[in-house]
This record gives C-alpha cells, structure tokens and sequence, in this order.
C-alpha cells in the first residue's frame, strides 16, 4: 500500500491506496509544531485503527502547501516504509505544463489536480477545490495548467463572519430547507452555503466565457466541502473528493521510477 498526503493550511487529507484504488483516508488538522515523532505516533494509530497497522507500506507520496509541516512528515512516513517519500511541488518532472507566468509559485495541490484530471478525464476540466481557499484550475486534457482563481473558502469566509458579528454564533455549514430562514441559525446558513453555491456558479461561467479552447470543459468539485454545495450547485458536473489523493498516487508512480 501507498501512504498519500495531501497537507492544506487547515486541514491534512491522507489516504492508503491500493493499485488504483483509495481504501481508506483520514482528515486531521494540520499542526506545524507536531514533531517527526509525534507524525510518525499519529500515522501508526490511523493504520492501527483501520486495522491496517500489520500492513507494509511500500512509499508515501506528499503534496504540501505548509513548508513546515512537510519535512516531519516526510521523515515519518520515510519511516514508516522504509524508502524516502516523493514530495511534489513545481520541479517535480509529471509530464504536464505550468503555463503560468510564475510556475514556481504553484501550489502543489493545484499541480496534483492537474496530473490527476487530465489521465481521469482526458478532456478539458476546471476542478474547484473548496478548502481553505477555493480555488479554480484551469487544465487541459493534455495536462497543462492554465492558470485559475482563488478566493476565500467556505469555512474562512464563514469563521470571519462568526469573529466580526457578536451575536451570531458558529453553527454547521449545512443547507437550510428553505432560502428564508426564520430563525438566525437558518438564515447563516443559507447565506454561507448559497451564497458559496452561486459564487461557484459565476465564477465558473465566466472562466467558461474566457476557456480558450473549443468545446465546454468538465466542472469537476474535490475538497471537504464538495458534497455540501454540490447539490445546489448545478454547474458542477462531478464529485470526486479523492482527486488530490489519486493525483498523488501518479505521482508517485512517475517519480518513484524517475529516480
């Protein structure tokens, strides 16, 4: 089995993947401070709680954009399978292209989502990842990124709401039954996940009106919050939540056989 890691500012998505397959994953905060050990301790106990903790791990790959984060976590998981993890980021020789003005600059999330979605999909796609950014990627089937958007994620523009606004309290970011809340609880949440629904909606019409290609590309969602406003985001044809991990798994497979 594979250890993949996908390390976001907020939360770390890792997974174990077996061939082509995603068998398990796990979300945990991202903590800048946990030291290799206490990596190595918490990667243990995830295996361990899966009933996995016998299974020899074969590498690990990583995709991180916290700096800090990236070197426990390589150490531990090189631990873990006794061969040193893959970490990607723009130097990382994938086959795809960053036709952007400043390549290095790239979050390696984004970069994964390329490789991921052109060998899924072979065609044109935009990929909206709602983490702690939402961002666009604009990728052709031929694995070039093309560049994207990024603005303010879900929960980040929801907690700034929470800290400014005394007397509204944090609450669940779930859709109400109706868009007129009646109580205040309804009434954040229409505004947090409609109005998260239908800035993905214009944001990707717009990028759709300047896609440079022929032909209308793939809108596919990945990120925690994907099956939340999915739903009442028409616009977006296809969920795969395990995209970046899956994108990590080619990764590997490129350039594990690189070295």
């Amino acid at each position: 089995m594979l250890l993949v890691a996908d390390v976001g500012n907020t939360e770390t998505t890792l997974g174990l993947a077996e061939g082509e397959r995603i068998v398990a994953h796990w979300r945990v905060t991202t903590e800048a401070n946990r030291t290799p050990d206490e990596v190595f301790l918490l990667l243990h106990s995830l295996l361990q709680a899966s009933g996995r903790a016998g299974s020899k791990l074969r590498g690990a790959a990583i995709g991180s954009v916290v700096p800090g984060v990236t070197m426990a976590l390589a150490e531990a998981a090189s631990r873990m399978s006794e061969t040193p993890a893959v970490v990607v980021d723009a130097r990382s020789p994938l086959g795809i292209t960053l036709a952007v003005d400043e390549p290095m600059t790239v979050g390696a999330d984004r970069i994964i989502n390329t490789l991921a979605a052109s060998r899924m999909y072979r065609s044109d796609c935009i990929v909206v990842d709602l983490g702690t950014a939402t961002t666009y990627d604009c990728i052709t089937k031929d694995g070039v990124f093309l560049g994207g958007v990024i603005q303010p994620g879900v929960k980040t523009s929801a907690e700034t709401l929470f800290r400014r606004t005394a007397k509204l309290a944090a609450t669940e970011l779930q859709a109400p039954a109706k868009v007129i809340g009646t109580r205040t609880e309804e009434c954040i949440r229409a505004g947090v996940v409609f109005g998260a629904a239908d800035s993905v909606t214009g944001i990707v019409n717009r990028i759709i009106a300047s896609w440079p290609n022929a032909g209308r590309p793939k809108v596919v969602a990945t990120g925690g919050l994907a099956v939340v406003i999915q739903p009442h985001c028409p616009i977006i044809e296809l969920v795969d939540p395990d995209l970046t991990l899956h994108g990590l798994r080619m990764a590997h497979e490129i350039l594990s056989g690189a070295r």
